[in-house]
């Protein structure tokens, strides 16, 4: 199980690990797009933070419409509707739960990813924040499947979304600002791939 007081110590976590990549992520978004991921992730999770305070005190879902809102919000560029929809979706499958279970959170990362996926309408190998969340959500539930526990099903998945995260170094962009370059997308590892690869593994920390 997950906790709804883990929920809060990975949202913590995330930030805090946003903050301390704010530079990496915003300069592998100058090579491919605006040079402005880092900075507009770390607004977002800056002023989610200052907000956790009202909900501490709520369901899973609550936190998680939270978080949506907050970020859609405050956060420019496409990260802030894409990641906004994906907090958005992954609340109203989990509302009024104080604790996840391992389908819970399946559900919950497959909502999530439904929810970026009919949002930005891109698939995998158009080198996104997809390449990384697709292969994670996949492995997720193929090791809640074979019965695995929390913690070695998320292992799986944060394995998958490094794996990800680094192949999408070789595509050409097809979506987004980094689809403009053509070509010259590739070599360049994608910045939303590589904050979803963050994200999951704060979360598998805090599990």
């Amino acid at each position: 199980m997950v906790t709804k007081e883990q929920i809060l110590q990975w949202l913590q976590t995330f930030a805090t690990v946003v903050e301390e990549n704010k530079d990496y992520l915003t300069e592998l978004d100058a090579a491919i797009g605006d040079a402005d991921h880092g900075i507009n992730m770390e607004r977002g999770f800056k002023k989610v933070i200052t907000q956790l305070p009202t909900v501490a005190d709520k369901d899973i879902g609550s936190i998680l419409k939270m978080v949506s809102m907050t970020l859609i919000s405050t956060v420019g560029g496409a990260s802030g509707p894409l990641y906004g929809t994906l907090f958005l979706r992954a609340s109203t499958v989990v509302a009024d739960k104080q604790e996840l279970s391992e389908q819970d959170m399946l559900a919950m990362l497959q909502a999530g990813l439904d929810g970026v996926v009919g949002r930005g309408k891109a698939q995998l190998g158009d080198k996104t924040m997809v390449d990384a969340l697709s292969p994670a959500v996949t492995a997720f539930g193929q090791a809640v499947t074979a019965g695995e526990n929390m913690l070695s099903a998320m292992q799986k998945a944060v394995a998958a979304a490094e794996k990800g995260m680094q192949d999408t170094t070789p595509m050409q962009a097809k979506k987004g600002r980094a689809s403009y370059l053509g070509e010259r997308s590739v070599g360049h590892q994608d910045p939303g791939a590589t904050s979803v690869y963050l994200m999951l593994q704060s979360l598998l920390d805090v599990i």
